[in-house]
């Protein structure tokens, strides 16, 4: 099996604290890797040292010579003004370039650049790669290639991101979280293309259920040391759970020796003046060895609900629209005591504004709210709080609040900090320092800290590492409140909710009782049996429909080939007359044999060059 990449004695700090050191391994042709860590270990720094854009203390990165290797990360950058199409045919190779040549002298309208375009098209045969592009975007829901990506949000730049990835063939892909800001349904379209690609991966996700069906091998990350398991996700959790009790053990030993050799180091010097000095020196090793103690260093969510009464909020009657884009449409829904809902749907269907216009964040065109008088909100926004950059941590939350009751106990806001792994040193940053995952943490606690009684979160997963995550699931499911959560995160909504909100545009929402893998199987068993009881001629019109939805008019090389037929069918359609006049007429005919198989041979032709100028036809 082919070497990919080794990375030897891998070493990196930042300032005074160390990330990692000393990390070695390999990536072989076929690894699909997971790396996992808690926030702050260094995971992207690590994607960013192997992909170039970053320098390690010391330690060596080395590729294999001629290998094709494409780096996604976080937050995609693009060619200010390009469209979708030249975005997603950036560095993607000769064949790519002509592609773009071409698509930009269509544009353009001049035949002399048209022509110049098809004549390398036709030389590089480019023509099924353009046909892949366009499909590829069409799967990611970015019909409109024309449109600027200047234009576009979070998740369509992913998603156009994701579509120049793959384009280009690589050979290995580095990615760093590239489940963010996506919605469920892209998620698991690409989850489902990268575990059949033959493609070697190495990325960084938090999304559990993504990492446990593409990977075949876990990194971890922990103790500025790198941890390995040959297998999912699933296979870590178990593996990592025996590691961590074996160094207990181990250090229970450790500890146990440590105290008898302190006994005999306590000794008067001239007592253990003969002894060997080799266990002097063992002495020291232990008391080192029993300070590696496995540091479980987890957010501790203690904060309990405030009292709700019986009466939540009932919608009566909610109507909202943007323009001609429909939010909600008639909505009525009474919301019960201590219910968990989850919200799902495409980007853009009116999730966020939903939980806006529930809180009153944004009025209703029709229709009213009642809430009941117990119910305290507690909102985690996907936009993050408005926090005061040029302050420090410690400065936001006190000014908030002075004195936080917890459990019915008054405590500092130092010490509620420090539940959300803020050290009193951390504390001390500015806001404008802290990492997306650090900044997470601090909106948490500030959310929590109110003591609020009905939870709405807007995509809490984003930014949060899989141990943080952990914690939270199991506060959400013992919180005696009620929960709203808007999430991409499968694994999070089937551990928290007890059923959800199928939002799926023009104001349609469907209510279904259950997780959102039971809603997943739901979704394509339906799907399956709609398939089965549509008609043929109904599945050709809905075929027929996509392919001119995704290319609206011909090419210019269909526009030739169209042209072409027309010719070709006539000049067939008269050989085939002259024959039949020829078998009916009664004549003698010369090689009998060979005109037969001709007419059989302008039959096929004919049905297959019609069936061609139909499906041009209808793009015409």
């Amino acid at each position: 099996m082919a070497v990919f990449l080794q990375v030897d004695e891998l070493t990196k700090s930042v300032g005074d604290r160390m990330l990692f050191e000393n990390v070695t391994f390999g990536v072989n042709e076929g690894d699909k890797i997971g790396i996992v860590a808690k926030n702050g270990t260094g995971k992207t720094t690590l994607l960013n040292i192997l992909a170039g854009t970053d320098a390690p203390d010391s330690g060596s990165v080395i590729y294999r010579g001629d290998l094709k290797v494409c780096y996604l990360s976080q937050l995609p950058v693009f060619k200010k003004g390009a469209t979708i199409i030249e975005a997603c045919l950036e560095d993607g190779g000769t064949v790519a370039d002509t592609v773009a040549k071409y698509e930009a002298a269509l544009a353009s309208g001049d035949t002399d650049a048209i022509n110049e375009a098809v004549h390398q098209m036709d030389a590089l045969n480019a023509w099924d790669y353009e046909d892949r592009v366009k499909q590829m975007l069409t799967q990611l829901d970015l019909g409109d290639v024309n449109n600027t990506v200047d234009h576009l949000s979070g998740g369509q730049r992913k998603r156009v991101a994701i579509a120049r990835a793959l384009m280009q063939n690589p050979e290995l892909i580095i990615l760093d979280e590239p489940t963010n800001h996506l919605d469920v349904e892209v998620i698991e379209w690409l989850e489902n293309y990268l575990k059949r690609q033959r493609v070697t991966l190495l990325m960084v996700t938090h999304d559990r259920y993504f990492l446990d069906r593409v990977c075949n091998r876990i990194i971890e990350l922990d103790d500025k040391s790198a941890f390995f398991y040959d297998g999912n996700y699933d296979y870590y959790l178990r593996r990592r759970a025996e590691r961590i009790e074996a160094m207990n053990v181990e250090l229970a030993r450790v500890k146990n020796t440590l105290r008898k050799e302190q006994e005999w180091m306590s000794r008067q010097p001239q007592a253990r003046a003969g002894k060997a000095k080799f266990r002097i020196d063992q002495f020291y090793d232990l008391k080192e060895r029993s300070k590696n103690r496995h540091r479980e260093d987890n957010v501790k969510l203690e904060t309990q609900a405030g009292y709700i009464g019986s009466k939540i909020f009932e919608a009566e009657g909610i109507t909202k629209r943007f323009g001609d884009k429909i939010i909600l449409d008639d909505f009525t829904y009474t919301f019960g005591r201590y219910e968990k809902l989850g919200i799902v749907g495409a980007n853009g269907v009116g999730k966020s504004t939903f939980i806006k216009l529930l809180q009153g964040l944004i009025p209703p065109d029709s229709g009213e709210w009642n809430v009941g008088e117990t119910v305290r909100f507690g909102y985690y926004s996907q936009e993050g709080i408005s926090f005061d950059e040029n302050k420090k941590v410690i400065d936001a939350v006190t000014e908030i609040a002075e004195d936080i009751e917890q459990n019915g106990v008054h405590i500092a806001p130092m010490q509620f900090l420090q539940k959300f792994l803020f050290s009193v040193p951390d504390q001390q940053k500015y806001i404008y320092t802290l990492s997306g995952g650090e900044r997470c943490r601090l909106q948490l606690a500030t959310v929590l800290m109110r003591q609020p009684n009905f939870l709405i979160l807007d995509e809490p997963t984003n930014d949060l590492d899989i141990v943080t995550l952990g914690i939270l699931e199991e506060y959400l499911s013992e919180f005696k409140g009620c929960v709203i959560v808007i999430s991409h995160d499968r694994y999070f909504l089937d551990n928290v909710v007890d059923h959800l909100f199928v939002m799926e545009g023009n104001g349609v929402i469907k209510d279904f009782p259950g997780t959102y893998s039971e809603y997943s199987v739901w979704r394509n068993e339906q799907q399956r049996q709609t398939q089965i009881e549509m008609k043929p001629a109904e599945t050709e019109k809905k075929t027929a429909q996509r392919h001119t939805e995704r290319r609206e008019k011909l090419s210019f090389k269909e526009r030739k080939e169209f042209e072409a037929l027309e010719v070709e069918i006539e000049q067939l359609n008269n050989e085939k007359a002259e024959l039949d006049r020829l078998f009916n007429s009664g004549e003698t005919i010369d090689d009998v044999a060979a005109k037969s198989l001709r007419y059989t041979e302008i039959s096929e032709l004919l049905d297959e060059k019609e069936m061609r100028w139909l499906e041009l036809s209808e793009k015409a």
